[in-house]
């Protein structure tokens, strides 16, 4: 990314600076407009005594948890900060120290932006749930889904609010070196999120995996009975994974859009690069809280519906303000850009024409996901019922129908992302301009974003609601229907979200894979040349890459499924344990100690947070320092590309097993336990940590490994073959020491196991 800012100096005209300012108000508005939803969230009625009993254990669990999670990060920080601080820095000027401690302090600044989003949105949705509970049960099913929604639009607006206020203050206070440190803001922003992503997927997974095998499957008692003791731990999940996770997710890929946006911007469109990027998302946050607002079901309106239309409206009102900014703001010719070099004047186009349609790309790009996405993982749409059907003839049929819609969704939703990608770079023409072009339709897709996050908390919220509605047993009849049809509706938002999620995963690394080639021209020079030779497919080095690059991502998917199972192991032996030694439960007249259960999914999720970090920070250096700067640019490609259907495919195939469940539990193809409905729920535990573990932390984990690859860039020509042959034996013992650690580390994890033994002392040792 630095080398980009070599092209030319850049600072901020008055005009310019008032426009940063601006966008740096609307995200203070962005952010006090979230204090405003969250205040009508919090005035809803919050239920009987029972649902508060229930909803105050959650909130106890889901603290306890982020807060040791927050500690265990925090090593993790210190750690980056310091080794962040060692490499170089690009400057303008003569201050390159002073941006070296700004990037580290701007990192810790995106981490804790990210871990701040994702524990405003667990807090407000541990005491949204049983609002939304006690709306259906009191008022009906349009204010039980717009409290749901509030919350929702609460953690969207404040995401909104603190990406642009960060990035605006940067551009402010740093101008032209502006994108050096917003390097550090958003690898902060992007690492955590990649933690919070892991060690919530699997606390809540393992929960929700242990608690419906025992339960439904072993007990045939409803998903969310109080005599089951993993249900507390299971709603707990759902706010540390979904909500918590998923906003830091989503704000993560808010923050990295904008960084490559601004770098590649600066040296694409000058000053008005640095400045348009910001306009664009300014703008998402305006018509976010129109869409929000817009959330309102009629009469007999699917709730899906619903919340499609108000994000079609807010797209469509997003793109037709995009095109009036880029038209008023930018010149008809390239060479009116300020502080444009002459190469990029001399380009043949009209920068206004160029940015508007990038912008619309971006914006169509997450219309279509919405709909492909909820086509197949929608309980009204044929691939689910499909799936559904198949539960008639056992689990072996679900999981393979299943697999077959995650299959068929991802190729599809990859040739999507990939005709946008291509479309931007047409657009864009060639170059620096063809990249910035591919950013300014990711910052497109970012004007969705309010809207998307509302999406996506919308659902785990309306998953705790339908849960404390059944265990405290005060919500029955149509109320109880109510919160069955809107945790359908979640489910599949949540699917949609994680499309979106992709998307802007990709669009992200692909600028960022352009900045890192540009950073490598810079450092080779006129030894650049050499480096295109070399990085042609047929290359072994560059093919090496590639593969290593994909195997990466099989191998962090497989690591992340891999801890589920075995912390579901252990909760399901805890929880027949109980079953087992306490008298009562099955009569209602022994209570079961949550908390256990609660404990063991801790202990799991925390200790196996090191071992992906590492793969996503060490892999990259040692394909770099060890194979070259070519192979390091196969191993980016591969991991964009196998990243973009692993995670697609999991997600759509978790999300096709969870609603074909839902079809069956209302009813279908002989109800809740019947064979077909124990099928369906063996189907939902597989797809479980497929859906809301693995798939949704591929897309932080290839914008960590671009990050990184980006940052070691510069030192990785000074010490290759290419740059300085003296070097290589301080090169190869780098990348040793990267292998080293990444093989210890995921030795260490292999090593541990479940409880796979039902004897009480080892069941209670586990406990």
């Amino acid at each position: 990314m630095s080398a980009l800012l070599a092209a030319q100096a850049v600072d901020l005209s008055s005009s310019n600076t008032t426009l940063v300012v601006v966008v740096g108000v609307i995200a203070v508005l962005a952010v006090l407009i979230a204090m405003v939803f969250r205040g009508q969230v919090l005035a809803a009625n919050d239920g009987t005594e029972n649902m508060k009993t229930i909803a105050a254990a959650v909130q106890e669990g889901a603290s306890a948890f982020l807060n040791r999670q927050f500690r265990t990060l925090s090593i993790f920080a210190v750690v980056a900060f310091l080794l962040l601080f060692l490499l170089p820095a690009h400057s303008d000027g003569d201050n390159e120290t002073v941006l070296k401690i700004f990037r580290s302090v701007f990192f810790l600044v995106g981490a804790g932006f990210s871990a701040l989003i994702g524990y405003l949105g667990m807090w407000l949705a541990t005491r949204a749930n049983v609002r939304v509970a006690a709306a259906a049960r009191d008022e009906g099913r349009e204010p039980a889904m717009r409290v749901a929604f509030r919350t929702g639009g609460t953690v969207g607006m404040a995401t909104v609010g603190l990406g642009l206020l960060g990035a605006a203050l940067v551009v402010l206070l740093f101008k032209g070196d502006a994108p050096t440190v917003l390097e550090g803001f958003g690898f902060g922003a992007a690492m955590l999120a990649m933690f919070m992503r892991v060690g919530g997927g699997i606390f809540t997974k393992a929960a929700d995996v242990g608690a419906d095998l025992v339960g439904k499957v072993e007990q045939n008692i409803p998903e969310d009975d109080p005599r089951n003791a993993a249900t507390i731990a299971d709603n707990v999940g759902d706010n540390v994974g979904d909500c918590a996770g998923m906003a830091a997710d989503l704000f993560e890929s808010y923050a990295v859009m904008l960084v490559a946006s601004l770098i590649l911007g600066k040296a694409a469109f000058g000053e008005q690069g640095l400045i348009f990027p910001l306009i664009v998302p300014a703008i998402g946050a305006l018509t976010a809280v129109i869409g929000v607002y817009l959330t309102r079901p009629r009469a007999g309106e699917n709730g899906l519906r619903t919340i499609n239309r108000a994000f079609y409206l807010s797209a469509l009102i997003s793109a037709v303000l995009c095109t009036v900014a880029a038209f008023v703001y930018l010149p008809s010719s390239f060479g009116d850009l300020t502080g444009a070099t002459e190469t990029i004047a001399a380009f043949d186009g009209d920068p206004r024409v160029i940015a508007t349609v990038s912008v619309i790309i971006g914006i169509v790009l997450a219309a279509v996901i919405l709909a492909l996405t909820g086509y197949f993982t929608g309980t009204e749409d044929k691939p689910v019922q499909d799936v559904g059907k198949t539960s008639l003839t056992g689990a072996a049929t679900v999981i393979l129908s299943g697999i077959s819609v995650g299959f068929e969704s991802a190729v599809y939703t990859a040739l999507v992302i990939a005709a946008a990608v291509y479309g931007a770079f047409l657009v864009g023409g060639t170059g620096v301009v063809a990249l910035f072009a591919i950013a300014l339709a990711g910052c497109g897709l970012l004007t969705t974003v309010g809207v998307i996050v509302a999406m996506d908390t919308f659902g785990p919220v309306s998953d705790n609601a339908q849960g404390i509605a059944e265990m405290s047993g005060d919500v029955d009849g149509e109320a109880a229907q109510i919160l069955t049809e809107l945790d359908a509706v979640g489910n599949t938002t949540k699917a949609i979200t994680k499309g979106i999620a992709i998307a802007t995963a990709v669009l992200a690394a692909t600028a960022l894979f352009g900045s890192y080639t540009d950073a490598i021209r810079a450092s080779l020079a006129e030894n650049y040349s050499k480096f295109e030779a070399d990085s042609l497919v047929f290359n072994p080095g560059t093919l090496v890459g590639l593969i290593v690059g994909a195997a990466v991502v099989f191998m962090f998917s497989g690591l992340a499924i891999n801890a589920v199972g075995r912390a579901a192991g252990a909760v399901v032996y805890e929880v027949r344990r109980q079953f087992r030694d306490i008298p009562g439960i099955m009569e209602g007249t022994g209570k079961p100690e949550y908390g256990k259960v609660v404990d063991i999914c801790t202990r799991d999720s925390l200790r196996e947070l090191a071992t992906p970090g590492l793969l996503a920070i060490t892999a990259p250096i040692a394909v770099g320092f060890g194979l070259g700067a070519s192979a390091l640019a196969g191993y980016l490609a591969g991991a964009i590309a196998t990243g973009t259907l692993m995670a697609v495919f999991l997600a759509n195939a978790g999300g096709a097993w969870d609603n074909a469940k839902k079809l069956v539990e209302d009813g279908n193809h002989g109800g809740k336990g019947s064979p077909a409905h124990e099928a369906t729920v063996i189907g939902d535990t597989v797809g479980d940590p497929f859906k809301d573990t693995a798939g949704p932390a591929i897309n932080p984990l290839i914008k960590v490994m671009n990050l990184v690859s980006v940052l070691i860039a510069p030192a990785v020509v000074g010490l290759s073959s290419i740059g300085n042959d003296s070097n290589t034996t301080l090169r190869i013992i780098i990348a040793v020491v990267a292998v080293a650690v990444l093989a210890a580390a995921v030795v260490v994890s292999k090593r541990r196991e479940s409880v796979i033994s039902d004897t009480p002392a080892e069941v209670n040792a586990a406990a």
